[in-house]
């Protein structure tokens, strides 16, 4: 699905983003906004962010001082998965 909205072209120069790298901008502070208010898990904050895997979301969630709720089950989780995946 697209979305499309205006933004004045000064828009640009103040959050310092070249007009070539606003979708990866806003895909990444969506991602971690919808994180941070519960609205995506982390896995799909990460799918959001367009993010190769849930370890880069976590440290795109901790250079924004976000809070990651992962325990110690979400960790055996993606053992178990990686492991599945391995031995193809």
């Amino acid at each position: 699905m697209d979305a499309t909205f205006t933004i004045p072209k000064t828009f640009l120069s103040v959050i310092k983003v070249r007009e070539d790298e606003l979708d990866r901008f806003l895909r990444r502070t969506l991602a971690v906004a919808f994180y941070r208010d519960g609205r995506l898990s982390l896995g799909k904050a990460a799918e959001f962010a367009g993010m190769k895997s849930k370890w880069e979301m976590i440290m795109l969630l901790d250079e924004n001082n976000i809070p990651v709720d992962y325990s110690a089950e979400d960790a055996e989780s993606d053992v178990k998965t990686l492991r599945k995946h391995l031995e193809r």
